[in-house]
């Protein structure tokens, strides 16, 4: 029995570099950065002060009209799903007053939603004064009724319900009139690329014809900053942000905070082809798997990274070990989770030789984290579109800030420039990897369609 081919044929986001696709491509290839001092809230006295913000960003009125409460989480993903409806050929979302399945002639029980979005910001400053007026300072305790009374006053309900993580995949639902499956998976950095192949998973098993899948988060506040600093797992270089996010390089100090989102469509093939529409590529295989390590470290030897790109190849039926029919590598560019962490790039670059042998050393390999910063659970799918774009041109982006080579990540992380790989054959199939806190590890593959 063959298997349910699932294609890709819309892409939108919204990133600290941009919001328009080929703009932000456009500043990858020249490894522009989007890091740069907090200004959200007053980071002074932070020993990480900054961060990769989404400046300047405005939810069209139309799309604000579902959901006038939705915090800037949601707006991300309401604003990138717009995009990639568009870019679908689907229509124009924003006149289309919840109808946008029926309007594309979709039966809304078989559009579906797939999301790794995280949760709202939290009502920061109104919190923090209920705790402080339910603070009994002789008792060293807090005083719950005191605390309610203040709370009543100060939180709003709407702001509270904002921050369940459940909502994104709601508003979503609403703008798009989408009655399919509906899903939302928080396993941390590795969220949305989760999200995306199990979006196609549902495909694949006749579940949809259509899903909306990818990711959206911000934890660019006084609560997301404090808890990584605490865990030392942020960048401290306060003086020259732009250069902080140093993957790979043996001065990195940590990774940067970033936000966003990113949201793919994704068809069968079959419905795809009946509505002759554009296919950008085409998902080849997924893998899912678990450390069962620690929360916070991934396992020494990259076994469970391994295992998940071992999935997603087999699925493909590519042979890591092999050349492709034309010599090329059995991948020809693999998008690394890359955060500039020390343990995370020697390890990831340790499970890439595992997989990949020899032919590890002859494939491009690079973090666009260097550029974006951290997107947390909109990271993994904001980087696949990043492969796809890389199919679709035939160049792959660079690891920039890469100055300085680590003995223990002696791989091709394109350093510092954009490479154009249309003399070598191009580029034809894509990895993509996204690890998260917890030892949630997977891996997409896409590659060019062909009929």
């Amino acid at each position: 029995m063959s298997r349910t081919r699932v294609v890709i044929t819309g892409m939108g986001w919204v990133t600290p570099l941009g919001d328009d696709v080929e703009r932000v491509w456009s500043r990858l290839m020249r490894g522009d950065s989007g890091l740069a001092p907090v200004t959200r809230f007053d980071a002074a006295t932070f020993s990480t002060n900054f961060a990769s913000e989404v400046r300047g960003f405005e939810l069209d009125p139309a799309l604000v009209e579902f959901a006038p409460d939705a915090h800037l989480n949601s707006r991300f993903a309401m604003s990138a799903a717009a995009s990639a409806w568009k870019s679908a050929g689907l229509g124009d979302v924003r006149s289309m007053g919840g109808e946008a399945a029926r309007r594309a002639k979709i039966e809304p029980g078989r559009l579906g939603i797939y999301l790794g979005a995280g949760e709202g910001t939290p009502d920061f400053d109104n919190f923090a004064a209920s705790n402080l007026m339910g603070w009994d300072a002789d008792a060293r305790d807090t005083d719950t009724a005191r605390w309610s009374e203040a709370a009543l006053v100060r939180l709003r309900h709407a702001s509270e319900m904002e921050q369940e993580p459940n909502m994104t995949a709601q508003h979503l639902a609403d703008v798009f009139g989408a009655r399919g499956p509906s899903f939302n998976c928080m396993t941390a950095c590795a969220a949305s690329t989760q999200a995306t192949g199990e979006a196609a998973e549902i495909l694949r098993n006749g579940d949809a014809d259509v899903m909306l899948a990818g990711g959206s988060h911000t934890m660019i506040h006084p609560l997301g900053m404090t808890g990584f600093i605490r865990l030392t797992a942020m960048s401290s270089r306060r003086d020259d942000p732009a250069t902080a996010s140093r993957p790979f390089d043996s001065t990195r100090d940590g990774f940067v905070m970033g936000e966003g989102a990113g949201v793919l469509v994704l068809e069968t093939l079959e419905h795809a082809t009946r509505r002759g529409a554009r296919i950008l590529a085409e998902v080849a295989g997924y893998g899912a798997s678990a450390d069962a390590y620690r929360i916070t470290d991934i396992q020494p030897d990259g076994v469970g990274a391994g295992a998940a790109m071992r999935q997603a190849l087999e699925q493909a039926e590519i042979d890591p070990a092999k050349p492709d029919s034309s010599g090329r590598p059995p991948v020809q560019y693999i998008s690394a989770h890359g955060t500039g962490t020390k343990e995370n790039d020697s390890i990831e670059t340790r499970a890439v030789k595992l997989v990949f042998g020899e032919q590890a050393k002859r494939i491009p390999f690079s973090s666009v984290k260097s550029m974006f910063g951290h997107l947390i659970q909109a990271a993994g799918a904001v980087e696949l579109m990043t492969c796809i774009k890389a199919i679709e041109t035939g160049w792959v982006p660079p690891t920039i800030n890469l100055r300085h080579p680590d003995p223990e990540c002696d791989l091709d992380y394109v350093p510092n420039s954009a490479r154009d790989m249309r003399d070598r054959g191009g580029v034809d199939i894509c990895l993509s990897n996204s690890f998260g806190f917890g030892g949630q590890n997977n891996t997409i593959i896409v590659k060019r369609f062909s009929p």
